[in-house]
């Protein structure tokens, strides 16, 4: 028993840390965007301008192949995060379920990325069918930190899920995960725009944003921070139904620390356009965006794991182990 859960408590800490790795990756990989590096090896995957080793690289190209490296790392990551989890905890298990999604979106995640090379929707490639590639990417990179988030913390004891009804719990949840992928996807599409068509100035960028003759990727940044007071809004009933139902010490700690990374996300968004979207503060804004996913997703998961603790039906309201049995 007691080696049981040595190797439970390892494989939970080498969860987290592929976890933050795969952070890392997807921050570099905004940076190869916001750069204008993701032309650095050509049209060429998974080779770099037709060699695995790329000859006396320009700066781009040592952007672009380190992205693909690190890449190629978080894949062999996440397959030995599976193959851990398959040693560790028995068929059925929900982190051994979480490891083999992340396996799922990771392999997504390198497909999507070939297909933004091999069809050239990189550097400064500004069409329609780049944004849809670029929303499609966000929102697979989204699930992919989510399944390796939920693999890390049922890895660590905490309670599987019990799906049973909640009334507005779920509906609130919902509208808050629902709200952020939304808000991530126009976010990703206001960094293109930032990308493709800088601004000398905030007179500039507001001129373009509402002219008509502006590009799509321009005119619908107008969207993002509307979205994100509408997104502040959902997060807070999500909050407080969460609170009110199953004021867990758990719970609390989430959600104060998913509050909290939300106003200074709000805060960074709004240096990020008065400083004209430098990359340093583009890359820190998408750091927050992950973090902040990954406390809604745990938010949300020890939610619908926790017993409600303010007057559910007896049934329901029955304590939980400590983790699930094997």
């Amino acid at each position: 028993m007691q080696r049981e859960r040595q190797a439970d408590r390892r494989f939970a800490r080498f969860a987290w840390f592929t976890l933050a790795a795969n952070l890392l990756v997807i921050v570099w990989g905004a940076f190869v965007r916001a750069s204008g590096a993701g032309a650095g090896c050509g049209s060429h995957w998974p080779l770099c301008n037709g060699a695995i080793v790329p000859r006396a690289p320009a700066t781009a190209t040592l952007i672009e192949y380190g992205h693909r490296l690190s890449s190629g790392l978080a894949l062999l990551l996440v397959i030995a995060l599976l193959l851990g989890a398959r040693r560790v905890f028995p068929p059925r298990h929900q982190a051994r379920r979480a490891a083999a999604a992340s396996l799922f979106f990771i392999i997504a995640e390198a497909l999507i990325g070939a297909g933004l090379v091999l069809l050239e929707l990189v550097a400064q490639n500004s069409s329609a069918a780049r944004g849809f590639w670029v929303a499609g990417h966000l929102l697979n990179t989204f699930l992919l930190v989510a399944a390796l988030a939920l693999t890390a913390w049922w890895a660590d004891g905490n309670p599987a899920l019990r799906w049973r009804p909640l009334g507005p719990l779920h509906a609130l949840l919902a509208a808050a995960i629902g709200g952020v992928l939304i808000l991530g996807i126009s976010g990703a599409i206001t960094a293109l725009g930032d990308t493709l068509f800088p601004v000398s100035s905030l007179a500039e960028g507001k001129a373009l944003t509402f002219s008509s003759s502006a590009h799509v990727f321009v005119r619908l940044r107008v969207w993002h921070p509307v979205l994100a007071l509408a997104v502040a809004a959902a997060l807070a009933a999500a909050i407080a139904q969460v609170l009110g139902r199953s004021p867990t010490p758990t719970n609390r700690r989430l959600a104060t620390a998913l509050g909290a990374t939300y106003a200074l996300q709000l805060v960074i968004g709004l240096l990020n356009v008065q400083l004209l979207a430098p990359i340093p503060v583009q890359l820190l804004h998408l750091l927050l965006s992950d973090i902040l996913w990954v406390l809604l997703v745990l938010m949300a998961a020890s939610a619908l794991a926790t017993p409600s603790l303010t007057g559910a039906p007896a049934a329901l309201g029955q304590p939980l182990p400590a983790r699930p049995s094997h």
